[in-house]
């Protein structure tokens, strides 16, 4: 299993503006790649303050000439807003940058105020993902696309800029349509669950669950399915910090669960943050984020890893706008005495969802 650094870049209340998230991200992504996580992923969003991400391949490309050894990747491309002739050229140039150090993250979106402005349909949104992968996947592997499709044509065409990894670099789904888990599953893709701040483990759970069911309809074994999963964490010893961390997971759920309509609540580009109909109370944020000391934090991540088994551990420290000086000392707190105690419970991490290979499975249901 390995960690992730997931950077979505609310711009809530930074005293420096854009600037200063910009500033905050650059340092949290040099740490990461100090401290030892492997990725650092980028959101994908558009036209509100939930997210100044607006292109995580600029994002990736920026942040690989200022780091050595973590992954640099988007979480997610929302593909059906992109033409993928484009996107295959970005991918493979962030590759080549890196030396293949770029990781792929793919979904379908869910923002129907992004889809109107960006002029698609959303309706279709699963049958555009898989038209544009299919051009996208040849553009990777074969360096060369023809296709027609029901959403998108492409002549002939060959590609100068090839990915450093072969076939490609690694791929990881957020959507559990089991048409597109069909189709990448053959490229090793992993599916990417989280559990949001609706409860604790078993709604981690039940995504997990989701998407194993759609994994079985696709044609594919559950047994074999990887995970990767987010959470949400925060390390303190303070409780006043622990009350704002709640608060700030409620005004993360709130942008978060707003943003699904077609109409916002906006002043400018910025969300209004709004109870919501049926929201948890803001003791209930608390306990829903991994939140606490060391020892509470560990309880919780051993907890959910027995039950998931993830190949990744995707860690989002920011949410809400949490000011990053607090982000890094998490951070450290993270690597240096949480992952201990959890190692202690689980054993090495490095062992932590490993499934079996097609051989050893037949093996052992014939055994």
């Amino acid at each position: 299993m390995k960690f992730g650094l997931f950077n979505l870049m609310t711009n809530r209340d930074h005293a420096g503006g854009i600037a200063g998230v910009l500033s905050d991200t650059k340092a949290m992504v040099q740490h990461a790649d100090e401290l030892g996580f492997d990725v650092a992923w980028f959101a994908e969003h558009h036209f509100t303050n939930y997210s100044l991400s607006v292109s995580p391949m600029m994002m990736a490309s920026q942040l690989a000439g200022v780091t050595k050894r973590i992954r640099l990747g988007p979480c997610v491309i929302v593909l059906p807003l992109h033409n993928p002739l484009r996107i295959a050229q970005e991918i493979a140039l962030l590759d080549q940058q890196t030396g293949g150090r770029a990781v792929i993250g793919l979904g379908s979106g869910y923002q129907e105020y992004e889809f109107l402005r960006f002029g698609v349909d959303s309706t279709v949104k699963n049958e555009v993902f898989l038209d544009y992968w299919r051009v996208l996947r040849d553009a990777l592997e074969l360096g060369r696309v023809k296709y027609k499709g029901k959403h998108i044509e492409v002549p002939d065409t060959a590609f100068a800029m090839r990915p450093h990894q072969t076939p490609m670099p690694p791929l990881y789904l957020t959507s559990a349509d089991p048409a597109l888990l069909a189709e990448l599953e053959p490229y090793g893709v992993t599916p990417f669950i989280s559990g949001g701040l609706k409860g604790r483990t078993e709604v981690m759970v039940a995504s997990r669950d989701k998407t194993r069911a759609s994994w079985q309809k696709a044609g594919l074994d559950a047994d074999r399915m990887p995970v990767a999963m987010m959470q949400y964490i925060h390390i303190t010893d303070s409780k006043a910090e622990a009350l704002d961390a709640a608060e700030r997971g409620q005004s993360y759920y709130r942008m978060f669960n707003s943003l699904r309509v077609a109409k916002l609540d906006l002043l400018g580009s910025s969300l209004t943050s709004k109870a919501l109909p049926g929201e948890p109370s803001l003791e209930q944020f608390g306990q829903n984020i991994i939140l606490g000391d060391p020892h509470a934090v560990a309880e919780r991540m051993v907890e959910e890893i027995r039950l998931i088994d993830p190949i990744h551990y995707n860690c989002f420290f920011q949410f809400g706008g949490m000011p990053v000086e607090r982000v890094l000392k998490t951070m450290d707190r993270f690597m240096s005495e949480v992952v201990p105690l959890v190692e202690r419970e689980v054993g090495p991490l490095s062992q932590i969802g490993l499934r079996p290979s097609a051989d050893t499975a037949k093996a052992a249901a014939s055994a």
